[in-house]
């Protein structure tokens, strides 16, 4: 299992292992997905990751966000 515990581990795994580009859009798109709490895809996030890698994935997003203005 690949481990995630930096901005930079999670960057990459996005970006270089699953080839997927941090664009505004993207970005924009899983936070407010990640954000509601109803969202089916975040239930399934919380259960198997918890709430506390929850709080680090959105708080990596955010970053992401803030570089790409």
């Amino acid at each position: 299992m690949l481990t995630l515990n930096t901005y930079d581990d999670w960057k990459h795994c996005i970006t270089v292992l699953c080839r997927i580009p941090l664009t505004p859009t993207y970005v924009e798109q899983r936070l407010a997905a990640l954000r509601d709490p109803a969202d089916h895809s975040t239930q399934k996030f919380i259960a198997t990751w918890g709430e506390a890698h929850l709080a680090r994935v959105i708080g990596w997003f955010e970053q992401a966000e803030r570089e790409l203005r």
